[in-house]
């Protein structure tokens, strides 16, 4: 079945019409695991202090939960548009629409109906989240069908769509954007990207141009320089907001939190370096005890420095 629409040609591969939608492999589709990229969009409501709020954190709330199912959207459409890539891919292989647990037909249809009633949602919590929202997509699907086959672009435009959730957040709640948070929100990003980037090219080895055009110019070297860089700007940039952010209490207690940043990001390196993992950092997130209990102790810190101190 090909797909002009996303740029696809996958006339070489047999869809059988009548097969049935499996409701399992649809929500495995979906990747519920990386609904936790769309917690940044709290992040306006923890730091402009409104969590005392109740309007604002249900509204806060309910566009997490749009931006949900407008990812999940995108993933169903990259999915369908990336179906010969990803069964070249030792892990993507598996994917429901790789294969062929779920037809692209089903696939489409689900996608088109999530981002309709996510979009739905986005515009009852306000038009200008709609619009953030909207320019979201359209930067993703730039991404899924251009955007991912050019060098260091594919990286700076994931990070953008995390800078967009992180307006999308504010927005939201209409609480000021913070320059901080959008440069912290870009560098980390980047630094997960590389290494991700980094995991591809080891994990294939002679096939990774096959799966992914890009990583033929990246290479471990190149890669290990990108992330060493963003994994240091990250800090510097973080440890800079905690005093000079005026969201942040002016007693500088917010500095306090700077360890479990640092630690973090280290922790990550050990992952990414000695571990080869940082295919999937969501699930890192979750699995990690270290990693998990940095951030965890980050949260907790934040919360007392901002509300408490």
């Amino acid at each position: 079945m090909d797909h002009p629409a996303l740029g696809g040609d996958h006339s070489n591969e047999v869809f059988p019409s009548d097969v049935p939608l499996s409701l399992p492999a649809l929500i495995v589709a979906l990747r519920p695991a990386q609904w936790t990229k769309n917690a940044v969009l709290l992040a306006g409501v923890v730091f402009a202090r409104r969590l005392d709020d109740p309007a604002s954190v249900a509204i806060a709330l309910i566009a997490v939960f749009s931006f949900s199912l407008i990812s999940s959207g995108i993933y169903l459409l990259n999915d369908v548009r990336d179906i010969a890539d990803d069964r070249h891919h030792p892990v993507k292989r598996f994917r429901p629409i790789a294969s062929g647990r779920l037809t692209p037909r089903h696939a489409l249809i689900a996608a088109f109906t999530l981002l309709i009633v996510g979009f739905g949602i986005a515009a009852v919590v306000r038009p200008l989240f709609l619009a953030t929202a909207s320019g979201y997509v359209a930067l993703m699907v730039a991404y899924t069908v251009w955007f991912k086959r050019i060098v260091l672009v594919d990286v700076f435009v994931i990070a953008g769509g995390f800078v967009l959730r992180a307006v999308a957040g504010a927005v939201a709640v209409t609480v000021p954007i913070s320059p901080w948070l959008l440069l912290c929100t870009m560098l980390l990003a980047l630094f997960l990207g590389f290494c991700k980037r980094r995991h591809e090219i080891t994990l294939l080895g002679n096939g990774a141009t096959v799966h992914r055009a890009t990583l033929a110019v990246y290479s471990p070297r190149l890669l290990g320089q990108f992330i060493a860089t963003s994994a240091a700007s990250t800090i510097v940039a973080y440890s800079i907001y905690t005093f000079d952010a005026p969201a942040v209490p002016a007693n500088n207690a917010m500095m306090l939190t700077i360890p479990f940043v640092a630690f973090a990001v280290y922790r990550y390196l050990v992952l990414v370096y000695r571990h080869r993992q940082g295919g999937n950092p969501e699930w890192l997130l979750l699995r990690d005890r270290p990693l998990l209990a940095a951030i965890t102790g980050w949260g907790v810190a934040s919360l007392l420095v901002l509300y408490i101190s």
